[in-house]
């Protein structure tokens, strides 16, 4: 007997309060009403996939729903459910389809080989730990950072940094696969359990011991989601807020900008790590530090989470959440919005152009800000 959406995500706690919607970072510009999906699941009178509830495909997996559900209610997974439904009818997105294939044949969703994995580091110096040899401290580098021009800049930082500080590390070359992150909440749970296979037999055959990662979608997904890997996993921004309370990396040149930081929702939401990256740039000399408004626990989604770097919302209207974000930065007089996550710096760098802020605030990562002070 098949088992009903009010089954198996225990949606008979829910007292439709519209907390859900209310949190949700895109409920107000588009038609994605958690708290109608969650009554429909529970009384079983809506679409039991994506493809009958299309707007399922707005839903950014920030967290927001979950966290703020009084009874312990989890919409963001009835929305993953309905995506995965609608994937094994064969009724998923083109787009989606698109990276989904990709990942299974070459390692990543954004359709490169697997041979250009570490094109990015053509003209550096970067160790890579080939099979039957070990590399304690393991540098994953993400496959948004490996394939996108943008995010390869923040990967090569990294490595800049890693060498100013003398740490002894390697990376996985051409045989680095995605961390499945983004597949899972995309829907393709099947596709997902052989990426965790697939790594786990990897890093434990590296002889991973510590994975720093430069994405918090893949520190999440290593540390959260992949049962006993075997290896302490950490954000990048955690390891370098360490280096520089130890003294192994000393910062000296002064950055004399009014700088702002946007918290990822998988870094913080997900994980609960605010602390770090807030350590990291007052550490930088010369930086005056402001908080946005809506910060930390209250921060908004940049909107390029949960698959939806290869989704197009449904039915959009009104301002995009980014939009709102770089408007909140320019209004306290940032120089740098600084982030932390590929996803972010992407959506909230186009943010910038398309609400004509272009040459009023510039969007940077915080390894670049570090880089800065060396």
């Amino acid at each position: 007997m098949a088992v009903s959406l009010q089954e198996r995500f225990e949606l008979l706690g829910c007292i439709q309060c519209g907390r859900c919607t209310a949190g949700c970072p895109v409920a107000l510009r588009t038609y994605l009403n958690i708290r109608k999906v969650v009554y429909e699941g529970l009384t079983g009178t809506g679409p039991k996939d994506a493809k009958g509830r299309p707007e399922a495909w707005n839903c950014t997996t920030c967290s927001n729903c979950t966290d703020r559900c009084p009874k312990g209610v989890k919409p963001m997974e009835l929305l993953i459910g309905l995506r995965s439904a609608a994937i094994e009818k064969g009724k998923a997105l083109p787009t989606v389809r698109d990276a989904l294939e990709s990942t299974f044949k070459h390692g990543n969703p954004w359709g490169r080989g697997r041979e250009k994995r570490m094109e990015w580091a053509d003209e550096l110096d970067v160790p890579v730990v080939a099979e039957g040899e070990t590399a304690p401290l393991l540098f994953y580098v993400g496959c948004t950072p490996a394939y996108d021009p943008r995010a390869q800049e923040v990967a090569k930082t990294l490595v800049k940094i890693l060498a100013a500080a003398g740490v002894d590390y390697s990376t996985l070359g051409t045989a680095e696969a995605c961390c499945g992150n983004e597949i899972k909440r995309l829907g393709e749970e099947g596709l997902f359990e052989l990426l965790v296979e697939g790594n786990r037999e990897l890093f434990a055959d590296r002889g991973a011991e510590l994975i720093v990662t430069s994405s918090p979608h893949c520190m999440n997904t290593f540390k959260n989601e992949y049962g006993e890997l075997g290896s302490d996993v950490v954000h990048y921004s955690q390891f370098l807020a360490k280096l520089l309370k130890d003294g192994s990396l000393k910062l000296t040149t002064a950055v004399d900008k009014t700088v702002t930081y946007h918290d990822p929702c998988f870094l913080g939401k997900h994980n609960d790590i605010y602390d770090e990256p807030r350590e990291v740039i007052e550490r930088v000399p010369g930086v005056t530090f402001i908080e946005l408004d809506r910060s930390r626990e209250r921060a908004l989604c940049c909107e390029g989470g949960g698959g939806r770097m290869w989704v197009e919302a449904v039915e959009e209207r009104g301002e995009r959440v980014a939009e709102i974000r770089v408007r909140d930065a320019v209004a306290l007089g940032a120089d740098y919005l600084v982030t932390a996550c590929p996803f972010c710096l992407m959506t909230l760098e186009d943010a910038v152009k398309t609400s004509g802020n272009e040459g009023k605030i510039e969007i940077i990562d915080l390894a670049e800000l570090v880089v800065m002070a060396l």
